[in-house]
């Protein structure tokens, strides 16, 4: 006989937003099932490959809630000091600099940078081993009911979930969302990123950088490196879609340097490693975050430009809201799928990420053009916001993961 389990909410999606938001909410003792369509990724990968996340300070404690920190071990890389910069592939950086130091902000890091493996492993590890998380993955979950009394799901070997609350996090192709006659507005930014890491000669000393490049930001994040030698760092690089395809088909001595021309001499001689990625750059934005016993979390929700590295950390923002208000609601014996919640819900994040949205849209804007005047402009505006302590405080707390408003507010 096929089983039948009831939660107090199922989670659709089990990549690094939706699992952990179910680790969040089993380690509070919420009755939760995560399912997934696609198996969890293999626990041990043969290699390094060559991504990485830029985890925030806000996106650390909800990691630490869940229970996932914890098991990340000595794999995180502390990021504390970045440095910004403006210029041309191949030519040095304008000398009018940007450079935000963690003592300056009084904290010991920004954020730091995690491999893409390494927080599977842990969130594998984790997902089985909490008591009251069901997980069922690979499997296809069918709708059978979402109402005013509750949600019914079955699974495609016959298991029956009930539950409060729904919750997609399927990214930005969500069908949850589709279903549910959610609108999003998408746009295409016209540019791809391509994802990389590199070994160099000298240690990063855990700094990272931006380069403002013609074409799109030219990202390097520090890694832990070789038995912690600090000589690997995370490359995101942006270009117009055109060019990245060009590169994209290099063979890899030639695309290693192209890389090199942009890189410049921050670490000394560089080679690639590990494997390439990558992506189309778009944002979206769903109209609203919820319907009838139902959230979006994550890029089902929202999707900025990584010019800022917080694309994946406003979506553990989403996870620490919406999981504070539903364990608060289950602990006082309230329906943590009511209206008024979900409405609270709404109203916390979605206003932080369109902000958000609208910074990092801005940014690539500004920055992501040669024309002269523009240039002097936002080179100046560099210079100026390095002698404004208010204002750049205002950037240390966005770069650490609070909203843009609550960061001006808290300066």
């Amino acid at each position: 006989m096929p089983a039948t389990l009831s939660v107090a909410v199922a989670v659709l999606g089990a990549g690094p937003v939706g699992a952990t938001f179910a680790c969040l909410l089993a380690e509070a003792g919420v009755p939760t099932a995560v399912i997934d369509r696609a198996a969890l990724p293999p626990m041990e990968l043969p290699e390094f490959d060559g991504r990485a996340y830029a985890i925030a300070r806000t996106s650390r404690d909800v990691l630490a809630e869940a229970g996932v920190w914890a098991r990340l071990g000595s794999n995180p890389c502390p990021i504390t000091r970045i440095r910004v910069s403006d210029g041309r592939p191949g030519e040095r950086a304008s000398p009018l600099t940007l450079t935000f130091d963690a003592p300056e902000a009084e904290v010991d890091a920004f954020g730091w940078m995690v491999e893409a493996r390494h927080l599977r492993i842990a969130l594998n590890a984790h997902l089985p081993r909490i008591p009251g998380l069901a997980v069922f993955a690979p499997a296809r979950a069918t709708l059978l009911q979402r109402d005013a009394t509750g949600v019914g799901l079955r699974l495609d070997d016959g298991t029956t979930i009930t539950a409060q609350l729904l919750v997609a996090a399927e990214g930005r192709e969500s069908a949850t969302r589709a279903a549910a006659g959610i609108p999003v507005t998408r746009w295409d930014y016209g540019q791809d990123a391509m994802v990389c890491a590199v070994r160099h000669d000298r240690p990063h000393e855990h700094v990272a950088i931006e380069h403002f490049l013609p074409a799109g930001p030219f990202a390097i994040l520090p890694l832990p490196g070789e038995g912690g030698d600090r000589r690997t760092s995370a490359v995101v690089w942006t270009e117009r879609r055109a060019e990245a395809e060009r590169i994209w088909r290099l063979d890899p001595p030639r695309f290693a340097r192209e890389l090199r021309r942009r890189f410049g001499d921050h670490w000394g001689a560089v080679t690639p490693v590990g494997l390439r990625w990558r992506y189309p750059l778009g944002a979206l934005l769903a109209h609203r975050y919820t319907d009838t016993r139902l959230a979006l979390v994550g890029d089902a929700a929202h999707g900025i430009h990584p010019i800022a590295g917080q694309g994946l950390n406003l979506g553990f923002r989403d996870v620490g809201a919406l999981g504070r208000l539903v364990i608060d609601a289950v602990r006082a014996g309230r329906d943590p799928g009511a209206r008024d919640l979900l409405a609270a819900y709404q109203a916390e994040r979605r206003p932080a990420n369109l902000l958000m949205l609208a910074a990092t849209d801005a940014l690539d804007r500004l920055f992501s053009t040669d024309f002269a005047p523009l240039r002097l402009i936002r080179d100046l505006g560099l210079a100026a916001v390095d002698r404004m302590p208010g204002l750049k405080r205002v950037f240390m707390r966005t770069a650490m993961g609070f909203s843009p408003l609550g960061a001006l507010r808290a300066a």
